[in-house]
This record gives structure tokens, sequence and C-alpha cells, in this order.
């Protein structure tokens, strides 16, 4: 029989990895339903888009070597009132939403699935893990509250997502603060702009915290194109800032055109290529590249090269 759960997935912390593993010790078969933006939206002040959120449990899933088909879920019941038998894992929390959907499964002429409960995660903190809680910066990934933090000089999610996952390579548990920072430079930032856009997010975002990060990518005319290259600025409260830069790629000309003429990168990509404004999903590297390099992982490349002077210790 297969084995299904269900969420958000919004931080993927202990407590949804509890459910995944429960859901292997009972099936081979495992499916994930990941709640659509649309869905996942309704009731929170912040969601990270599919994309971002089906890469995470994708990366899980490797990292313990096991495979699942993760499907959209677009509203409470999905596959599970469909299923003709199977398991269904679920925490205390979503405990409800098993009867109902079994009661949907017994009006459909189904027999109810063998419902498992697992009890809700508790951080480092004490409290029960919430993905709220670490996106707002409340805590760390594991429920910490008593580490290092770090501002973001953006409310942008595939910048805070990128920041966090690199920051915690390097120190561990961090807790993340996403600051509504000014680039101060313009929508399109042309040349300079992109290094003084990301210094100025950096330093807004430092307030209190230990360190704060600025990314902001820019527009460069290169060998007769033009080249989007993302720059990234990290500050420490001793005042030293340093400064990295992701892999530039080259837009297509007719692209390139567009840009010249006045338009963002946003509106040129969606006029020239038909799809919906790329600013929040996979970005234009994800679109050129079919896939190869999305925006988090170039983002996550900038940060990585701003932070390599402070790996070194350069004094």
């Amino acid at each position: 029989m297969k084995a299904m759960l269900g969420g958000t997935f919004n931080v993927l912390h202990d407590g949804h990895k509890a459910l995944i593993r429960k859901a292997f010790e009972l099936s081979n078969e495992v499916i994930i339903g990941l709640t659509c933006d649309k869905m996942a939206s309704s009731g929170r002040k912040r969601v990270n888009p599919y994309y971002l959120r089906m890469k995470s449990l994708v990366i899980f899933l490797e990292s313990i070597g096991k495979t699942a088909e993760i499907v959209p879920l677009s509203d409470k019941f999905g596959s599970a009132a469909k299923i003709e038998r199977g398991y269904l894992i679920v925490s205390k929390e979503t405990e409800k939403n098993a009867s109902l959907i079994n009661k949907k499964r017994a009006a459909a002429g189904l027999e109810p699935l063998i419902v498992s409960v697992i009890d809700m995660v508790k951080g480092k903190n004490g409290f029960e893990l919430h993905a709220r809680d670490i996106l707002s910066g409340e805590c760390s990934r594991d429920g910490d509250t008593n580490v290092m933090t770090i501002g973001v000089g953006s409310l942008n999610h595939v910048k805070v997502e990128a920041v966090r996952t690199v920051m915690e390579k390097i120190y561990g548990n961090v807790r993340i603060i996403p600051v509504d920072a000014s680039s101060g430079v313009p929508e399109q930032p042309f040349g300079d702009d992109a290094h003084r856009g990301a210094v100025n997010r950096a330093t807004a975002a430092l307030g209190a915290h230990e360190l704060s990060v600025g990314v902001e990518a820019g527009i460069f005319e290169m060998y007769g194109h033009l080249y989007d290259v993302q720059y990234c600025a990290i500050l420490s409260k001793d005042g030293k800032m340093t400064v990295g830069m992701g892999s530039g790629f080259r837009y297509p000309d007719k692209v390139a055109e567009l840009i010249r003429k006045g338009m963002t990168v946003s509106d040129a990509m969606s006029n020239a290529y038909g799809r919906a404004r790329p600013g929040n999903k996979e970005g234009a590297v994800g679109i050129l590249s079919k896939g190869l390099l999305d925006r988090k992982a170039l983002t996550e490349q900038s940060i990585t090269a701003a932070m390599i002077p402070r790996i070194w210790d350069e004094p």
C-alpha cells in the first residue's frame, strides 16, 4: 500500500522530516502532496514559492536515499480522497484533516485510510517547531533562539532562502531576519548600480544583528552584449564589508534590445518568451538555462563569494 502525507513545507524542519521518515517506514511507495502557491498563501504572511519548497523536499529525499512522488495539492484532500487503499501520515496539528478525508472517502464508497499520527516535534527552545517562526527569524531551523542573527536586506523569498542555505552551511544554526530595505538604485540596475544596491541593502539591514546581507543583480554591457551579474555585500557589526559576485550570464539579443529600450529584465523576459513574470520564481536564469541553474542557486553563488574573505579570515 502507498503512504501519503501533505503539507506546505514552507521551511523544511525536523517536524516535516519526521512525517516523511514515518511514511517510508510504512511503505516504499510514498506520495507527498505539496500545497500550491495559491492554497499555501491563504492565511499565511510569508510563503516560499512552490519551486523552492519542492527543491528542499527533493534535496532531503536524496540525503536519505529515498524517492517519492511529489504532487501539487490544491485542496486538503488531494490523492488521499481517491486512492483505493493506503496510509495517511499526519501531525497532531493536522489530525482533523484525516477525519475529513476519511469521511469524504466513505461518501465515495472507499474504505478508510489507515491514519498514523505523529507528535509535534519540539525545537531547542522547548516549543513546537513551526515554519512561520523560522521564516520570521524568531528562531533557527531547529527552534534555537540563542544563535547568530543575520539581517537580509530584502523580503524577496529567493534571496532570504539563499542566505539561509549558505549561512547554515558556514555557521550551523542561525536566525535569518528579512528586512524591508531600499536598494537606493533604479528598479533596473545597470553597471555600478548593482554593487551600490547590494551595499545599501546590507547597510540598511544590519541593525543589531551580527551580520547583514544585501543582494542586487545588475545589467552590464560587455563584449557587445548584455550580461547579468549579481552582487552580494555582507556587513558585520565591526564595520567590515565584504563583496562577492555570482557567475554572469548573457541575455539573448531579443531580450537585450528590450532592456536597452527601457524595459526591466522581468518585463523583457515576459515579452520575449510569453511567460509569467519570473521575479520571485526560477528567474530569468532558470528560464534561459532550462532549469540547469535557478535563481536561488545563482544567488547562493554571490553570497558564498562574498563570504570567502571571512572564511579565510582576511585581517
